[in-house]
């Protein structure tokens, strides 16, 4: 079980479109699977390394990401996620410029988690047996705004009650894309 860390909402603007920043998010999901250098993340993002080490340095400033010296040969510098819960205001404290990044960064995790959809399917036939490993569910919950919350932070529990500390994963453990979206009905 990996120890859930304390949640820590995002309430400075500047950190927040640091954070929500496109390239930003690929160069995040990229150290989550493991530690890299600039020009590992240049070569898999397609990218030059003057523009990763920039964003990179631009995620390290607001504690996004860290250097990871006993990797480091040289002038070569390694970088990992910093773990945590991180969390955003509520819609109701958001200002604009807030509301404006965490809207652009939802729109990009959607199309993001299309396209990894697409991929699954169509590698599906040479997955073995992770082929049968996609989960798919759909509920509807009438709750009030309260145990809303509540749901929200058992579901963040259990991911963290799930997830494997690094060296207690077994070799055949793969990253599994979770994601929860939970939408009032406006209707």
């Amino acid at each position: 079980m990996a120890e859930q860390p304390p949640a820590q909402e995002i309430t400075d603007a500047e950190a927040l479109r640091a954070f929500a920043h496109p390239m930003r998010q690929k160069i995040e999901r990229c150290l989550r699977r493991a530690p890299a250098n600039s020009a590992a993340l240049a070569r898999e993002l397609g990218e030059s390394t003057g523009l990763i080490s920039y964003h990179l340095r631009q995620l390290a400033e607001h504690g996004f990401v860290e250097e990871v010296p006993e990797l480091a040969k040289g002038r070569e510098r390694w970088w990992r996620v910093v773990p945590g819960d991180r969390r955003f205001p509520p819609y109701s404290r958001q200002t604009p410029e807030m509301r404006e990044a965490l809207t652009e960064m939802h729109r990009n995790g959607l199309a993001e988690l299309v396209d990894a959809a697409r991929r699954f399917e169509e590698a599906r036939d040479t997955l073995g047996p992770w082929a049968d490993a996609a989960l798919f569910s759909r509920a509807t919950l009438r709750v009030d705004p309260a145990r809303l919350r509540a749901f929200f932070e058992e579901y963040i529990a259990l991911l963290h009650r799930y997830s494997a500390p690094e060296p207690e994963n077994a070799p055949e453990a793969r990253n599994v894309l979770v994601r929860l979206l939970g939408i009032p009905d406006a209707d």
